[in-house]
């Protein structure tokens, strides 16, 4: 299974929450897996975030960022192209979202994944409204 995750599901493979476990599970599943560029800033700014707030500890943030970085070295890494941001406009256009949670989307579009999966109520009503098969692993009480 091709499959995509956004950086709200993906930070969970790093942060234990809500989903963690179905993310594991499904990544298991997965013969490909696929992150947009913009996954790397912005799990890396949540981890900042946390690390300001100290919630997560240096050596700690460290840890994950290597675990990351890995991560993302085994991953098919989809880049921002022109028809990724023609998809995009057509996403914000049509959907109440955000424009790296379009990013995301678009590149799904492109690669043709078979499965998206995200913790953003936002984005699984635009995913869906674009066709694609989507996997929501947030909140059970669907905050974000």
């Amino acid at each position: 299974m091709k499959l995509i995750c956004d950086s709200s599901a993906f930070a969970k493979r790093y942060v234990l929450e809500d989903g963690s476990e179905t993310l594991d599970h499904l990544l298991q599943g997965a013969s490909q897996l696929a992150l947009c560029t913009i996954v790397v800033p912005e799990i890396i700014s949540g981890l900042n975030r946390r690390r300001r707030e100290q919630i997560l500890s240096s050596d700690d943030y460290r840890t994950i960022k290597r675990n990351l970085m890995e991560d993302v070295h085994d991953a098919i890494v989809l880049q921002i192209t022109p028809a990724v941001i023609s998809h995009s406009v057509n996403l914000l256009e049509k959907n109440t979202l955000r424009a790296m949670d379009a990013l995301h989307i678009a590149c799904a579009m492109e690669w043709q994944a078979e499965l998206f999966v995200t913790a953003d109520r936002r984005q699984l009503n635009a995913t869906q409204n674009a066709g694609l098969l989507t996997e929501y692993i947030g909140q059970q009480d669907g905050c974000t």
